[in-house]
């Protein structure tokens, strides 16, 4: 079974139990929900299976409680710890949709078949996403997941074909 990163535990809150996450999911409203499944994996340590018990937003993190973890006790172990969902939780998305675990890791190319980089990560800033690219010297590069720049993605291949606006490379 295949899992997928949909959260980072990176510290308690307060005295009942809660935890604080820095999310990596496209879907926190449907991961974090009350009664979602989720699996705690921490290096050295066997998984767990955690249920979602509260789910709110506060400040730049997301704030979750689990089943039969009640105080700050309980949960202090699960600090460095990596919240994944598996394959089979995962739902179809509709057309020109994506997974982040299908675009980062992808060469970008320009229509011409030149190489620009990798996807290294993905930032959600507002209105529409923007991949991080790497590019061969060391340059970095801010790709806006838009239709004007965003022309084809194979997710078989792992490659995307851009066509830049102007000064988008520069």
């Amino acid at each position: 079974m295949q899992y997928f990163n949909v959260g980072k535990i990176v510290n308690t809150h307060g005295i009942r139990g809660e935890v604080r996450v820095i999310s990596i999911t496209d879907f926190p409203e449907k991961r974090f929900q009350k009664g979602a499944k989720l699996m705690l994996f921490k290096e050295g340590e066997e998984p767990i299976v955690l249920e979602v018990k509260s789910w709110r937003k506060h400040k730049n993190f997301d704030l979750l409680s689990f089943e039969g973890y009640e105080s700050i006790n309980d949960v202090e172990r699960f600090k460095g710890g990596i919240l994944k969902v598996s394959e089979d939780q995962l739902d179809s998305l509709g057309e020109n949709e994506y997974y982040y675990h299908e675009i980062i890791g992808s060469t970008v190319f320009l229509q011409d078949g030149e190489a620009i980089g990798t996807v290294k990560e993905i930032l959600s800033p507002g209105a529409n996403d923007v991949w991080v690219v790497q590019g061969e010297k060391g340059k970095q590069y801010y790709i806006p997941y838009i239709e004007d720049v965003v022309k084809e993605i194979d997710v078989e291949e792992k490659r995307i074909i851009i066509e830049p606006l102007e000064g988008l490379l520069d």
